[in-house]
């Protein structure tokens, strides 16, 4: 009898070790399921800036502004001796008015006598937007182009030039038509972004990309 009792209280032993290696197994199981899930999980994108733009209601071509400094800092853009280096990238800028191209200025964004620049800014009459940015995750938009160029954009206007019912205004990114406020529109890496304002039924080529420079 003894002998049977001990296997009894042997056999209970080894049921309920084994029972207890099971729970342990799912529970670190399970920790590492959400452990995993946690890991996948994207850090939550930053915000895009504030909507904005430029004041001025000129007609084109729009010149340089005579202080891009402080219109740069009013767009929430750091001016610097040296560039930020977390990101480095370009987009690209078409203005197009009555099927002519408008120049956007070079050196917008770049204090006068050389010696710093905003995070966004051109070097040159190409069109190209230089963005060098101070964090990786900080994002930027074509808004804050035009506020450095004290240029008004939005829905219904470009500068002057506003969409009526001979006219509009229509915003193309990548080729494709943009619905919404063109200020709002993102700058990524080789975007090709056009502006084009005219009679609603012109024919009017429009850019669905740019070719870059080596590098660029």
């Amino acid at each position: 009898m003894r002998r049977q009792q001990a296997r009894r209280e042997r056999r209970s032993r080894t049921l309920l070790m084994g029972a207890m290696a099971v729970v342990a197994i799912v529970l670190v199981g399970a920790a590492g399921w959400g452990l995993t899930r946690l890991a996948a999980q994207p850090e939550p994108q930053a915000a895009l800036p504030a909507a904005m733009s430029g004041d001025g209601t000129a007609m084109p071509p729009w010149p340089l502004p005579a202080d891009p400094v402080a219109l740069a800092k009013d767009a929430g853009l750091r001016v610097e001796p040296m560039e930020g280096t977390a990101r480095h990238f370009h987009a690209h800028l078409d203005v197009i008015v009555d099927g002519e191209a408008v120049v956007v200025p070079a050196n917008l964004g770049i204090h006068p006598e050389g010696n710093a620049m905003s995070e966004l800014h051109t070097h040159d009459e190409r069109g190209v937007l230089h963005v060098e940015a101070p964090t990786a995750d900080k994002r930027y938009t074509l808004g804050q182009v035009f506020a450095q160029w004290d240029v008004r954009l939005d829905e219904d206007a470009l500068g002057g030039l506003e969409a009526d019912g001979e006219n509009s205004l229509r915003a193309y990114v990548d080729g494709e038509l943009h619905k919404g406020d063109p200020s709002r529109i993102e700058l990524t890496e080789h975007r090709q972004i056009a502006l084009v304002y005219g009679p609603e039924d012109a024919d009017v080529e429009v850019p669905a990309e740019y070719d870059f420079k080596p590098g660029e």
